[in-house]
């Protein structure tokens, strides 16, 4: 009998224009944690969804308790015991919570006695006792859709369990959980860990690597780098293998100088009852403004509003002396108001069209000859212009969005609103699912930008990045602006207080 429950020997998968895995192995102890970790294009995904049937490797042999498997497709892979919770949500909102979790293994009963239909009745009570035992307090007759994003992948994690799995992916799990929701879905992980499943555990926060896991294993450029016993490492252990080299500052020099006021909000108040409300500060010229605050803040819904993607019922915004009236997204842009989205996936990338496409589609308007044919070329020189100044890693400008990992498509999305020149960028998120080295340089792009004389808004729930590239930071709690505090005199505590101060 073998001590691996599951091994993976020398993986190779090759995407057009890019060798994604390189003989890529992975070793998984029963009743571990084991941790993969690398820059986002490593690998990582890649293995697991090769792990778990959704890409067909082009050469490697996967061992499953002892046996050499042949694992086709998701269903095979769930058949025998392997389930996976992916980075990039994929819910049915208009479908309930229990339709959610056993879809495509509804639970049948027959009909006048021949007729299969699905047993609602068994679903929604297996489905009870399912979120009970995960300790997760929804109704499972609940439509998906007016569940949070948190919620909504806590909803899938319930749904890996259910699979009564012996492997466990989880691919970014804590990406959109709360404080309380990530302290349950570890303990959710020490009981499975106590009944012998293997989980494999993707993330790039190194705390929670350090905390949970027993092994580490780290990829660079879909290669095998080493398994290490957790215990073993430091962050900057981790980082430096990660990376090949030591990254001595987290974030970068800035040298950007804020001026004159540019954009000023007074008394912005929702047309929601309970979301934000009286909501007033000032942007400068050249200024990092960071945003903070604990889930349900409202700080996304402020700023798509000022963005003209939600409605406001009082109060106003002036920008440069002039009051703007943005009652729609193409006002904003007219204006010189950009914002990049806080899901890259669903209201950010348009996954089936290219780099080039995606990076011109907002100021296509630019780009025509006589008014009415695109100029290509132009297009392509804009790509490459964008491509070199933010190093981004694409075979080619036709490749696929998809295809990029995480941080090279927020760089791309980033290059868009820059083709439009905007003086104001409000960045929801911006360095939300993607690794340490890309963080860095998404840094990089921010402070240059600042530089420049750009005005950025910097939505972030990570503290240390708050901290480390705002100029002032506003925090809110519960709908209302509750205090700014100067960044040079920014502290974890001094924050965490005006998050918290619920009236």
């Amino acid at each position: 009998m073998s001590e691996y429950r599951l091994e993976m020997r020398d993986v190779v998968k090759t995407f057009p224009g890019v060798k994604a895995l390189d003989g890529a192995q992975l070793k998984l102890k029963p009743g571990t944690v084991h941790a993969l970790m690398g820059e986002n294009g490593a690998g990582k995904s890649t293995l697991m969804k090769c792990m778990f049937g959704i890409y067909k490797m082009d050469s490697g042999e996967i061992y499953y308790e002892g046996e050499k498997v042949d694992i086709t497709d998701p269903m095979n892979a769930l058949n025998r015991g392997i389930a996976m919770v992916h980075q990039e949500l994929q819910p049915i909102p208009a479908r309930s919570v229990a339709e959610n979790i056993y879809i495509g293994r509804y639970p049948m009963k027959k009909l006048l006695g021949f007729l299969p239909v699905i047993d609602h009745e068994k679903m929604f009570k297996d489905t009870e006792a399912l979120l009970e035992k995960v300790h997760m307090n929804f109704d499972p007759k609940q439509k998906l859709g007016t569940l949070s994003v948190s919620q909504m992948q806590s909803v899938e994690i319930a749904k890996a369990v259910s699979a009564d799995c012996k492997v466990l992916i989880l691919d970014e799990p804590t990406s959109s959980l709360t404080a309380n929701e990530v302290e349950a879905l570890f303990t959710i992980i020490s009981e499975l860990k106590a009944q012998g499943v293997s989980i494999v555990y993707i993330s790039h926060k190194m705390d929670e690597i350090l905390r949970i896991s027993d092994e580490v294993t780290i990829m660079r450029d879909g290669q095998y780098i080493g398994t290490w016993n957790s215990k073993e490492l430091t962050t900057d252990l981790i980082i430096t293998r990660m990376v090949g080299r030591e990254l001595t500052n987290l974030y970068p020099k800035r040298e950007n100088v804020p001026g004159e006021v540019v954009l000023k909000v007074e008394d912005f108040t929702s047309i929601h009852p309970r979301s934000f409300r009286n909501c007033s500060f000032e942007l400068r010229k050249g200024e990092i403004l960071g945003v903070g605050g604990l889930v349900g803040a409202q700080r996304t819904e402020l700023m798509e509003a000022i963005f003209g993607l939600r409605g406001h019922i009082s109060g106003k915004v002036e920008y440069k002396g002039e009051e703007l009236h943005i009652k729609h997204p193409r006002d904003a842009i007219q204006k010189k108001i950009a914002l990049l989205t806080e899901d890259r996936r669903a209201t950010g990338i348009l996954g089936v069209l290219s780099v080039a496409d995606n990076i011109s589609i907002s100021s296509l308007d630019q780009y025509l000859r006589a008014g009415i044919v695109l100029d290509n070329g132009k297009i392509e020189e804009l790509v490459q212009d964008n491509k070199e100044k933010m190093s981004i890693k694409t075979p080619s400008s036709k490749t696929a969005i998809r295809s990029l990992s995480g941080g090279n498509q927020q760089k791309v999305l980033i290059a868009r609103w820059l083709a439009n020149s905007p003086d104001v960028l409000i960045l929801d998120e911006p360095t939300r699912g993607i690794d340490v080295g890309a963080k860095y340089e998404i840094y990089c792009i921010i402070a240059d930008l600042a530089k420049q004389g750009k005005s950025i808004i910097m939505i972030s729930s990570e503290m240390g990045e708050l901290i480390g590239m705002s100029d002032r930071i506003m925090v809110m709690c519960d709908g209302r602006v509750t205090g700014i505090v100067d960044g040079k005199n920014a502290t974890q505590e001094n924050v965490l207080a005006y998050a918290t101060q619920f009236e």
